[in-house]
């Protein structure tokens, strides 16, 4: 009994539609999920590796079947059959990947606005005079230069201040000789803030960090404790907002773990916001080229539970009175650091004032 065409194309579409939902569930090509975020950008990333490998299946599988099924015949050297096309095929096969893309549009956007991408509320800055946009070039210059001068509040200059009022983010960050860019004219993008979850959003976070970029390294200062490190500690379970900003050129921190990644700006102070979930050790990454050390520029972020943190926080604050008791030991003369170092540094053929010179220029 010979089973008709259109039974074999519907078994084919089940079994290449069990197939596609099979490996875009089970690909094994994502790390760790550790983040309440994470999963809002696996479940995107699924989807589209359902859609990729049923669209590659069949593309592939005609493609295998075409070459062996009206292949040459030996001895056959007659021209073959004129095709003179289909235009409902032709339709079709551009309907389809059109209805897909725009699919997984409003997806996208649905999974950036969940993570407090878009801000609709954000959009006020002034508006580019008629006059300046007929200068040539206007339009690209204005989406590049700061606003002109404005009574807009400059968001970037006030989230600067609120976070330069702690003593350790100022000790590392040279706000003071970066000034603060206002928004683009006429979009209203201070600066981007990614992370807080449906859930999360409108409510104040459980934690607030402060997160300096410079090269080649991140700083990490706690406003509430006044801890500085180099490596970022966050309990689990409980929402954390980062404060970013750079001190020389552009920089992206990135924890592929998290699913996040946002790019921090000298003149810009962006934002992300995450919720760990799961206990560990996970690799920060700057993933902007930043310079020839780019590659070393790369800390951790450890989530440990709430007891666990607040003993790293509590030994945190006893090695820094340790640290500052042994250097008032050290000077019993009462000089200033500057003035209780310098005939060591003499002595070591370092002079300060030109040391202190190169870095400020570099």
């Amino acid at each position: 009994m010979k089973i008709p065409s259109s039974i074999w194309t519907l078994l084919i579409g089940i079994l290449l539609t069990l197939v596609s939902l099979w490996y875009g569930q089970n690909h094994g090509l994502l790390p760790t999920a550790a983040s309440s975020e994470a999963f809002l950008i696996d479940g995107l990333f699924n989807t589209m590796m359902t859609v990729s490998v049923g669209i590659f299946l069949i593309v592939e599988g005609i493609l295998i079947y075409s070459a062996f099924r009206y292949r040459r015949k030996a001895g056959d050297d007659t021209d073959g059959a004129p095709v003179h096309g289909n235009v409902p095929l032709e339709i079709l096969w551009t309907a389809i990947p059109a209805i897909i893309v725009i699919g997984i549009s409003v997806y996208s956007f649905e999974v950036y606005n969940d993570m407090g991408g878009f801000d609709p509320h954000a959009a006020h800055a002034a508006p580019i005079s008629p006059e300046a946009m007929k200068m040539p070039g206007a339009a690209i210059a204005a989406t590049l230069n700061d606003t002109p001068p404005t009574d807009q509040p400059n968001r970037n200059q006030a989230n600067s201040d609120e976070a330069m009022q702690d003593p350790a983010t100022a000790e590392v960050r040279n706000a003071d000789q970066i000034p603060q860019k206002n928004d683009a004219p006429g979009l209203g993008i201070s600066s981007p803030t990614l992370g807080a979850t449906p859930d999360q959003q409108g409510k104040a976070p459980d934690l607030v960090i402060n997160v300096t970029g410079l090269q080649y390294a991140f700083i990490f200062t706690y406003p509430e404790v006044g801890v500085s490190s180099g490596e970022l500690h966050v309990p689990i379970g409980r929402e954390v907002r980062l404060n970013m900003s750079a001190n020389d050129v552009i920089h992206a921190f990135w924890v592929p773990e998290f699913r996040l990644k946002q790019d921090v700006i000298p003149g810009r102070q962006t934002e992300i916001r995450f919720t760990p979930q799961k206990e560990g050790d996970y690799a920060v990454v700057c993933a902007e080229l930043c310079g020839p050390y780019h590659g070393a520029m790369r800390t951790q972020v450890v989530v440990q539970s709430q007891q666990d943190y607040d003993q790293w926080i509590q030994e945190q604050l006893v090695a820094s009175r340790e640290t500052l008791n042994q250097a008032v030991a050290m000077n019993p003369n009462d000089k200033s650091v500057s003035e209780f170092l310098e005939p060591y540094a003499r002595q070591m053929g370092i002079h300060t004032d030109e040391v202190i010179h190169q870095i400020h220029h570099h």
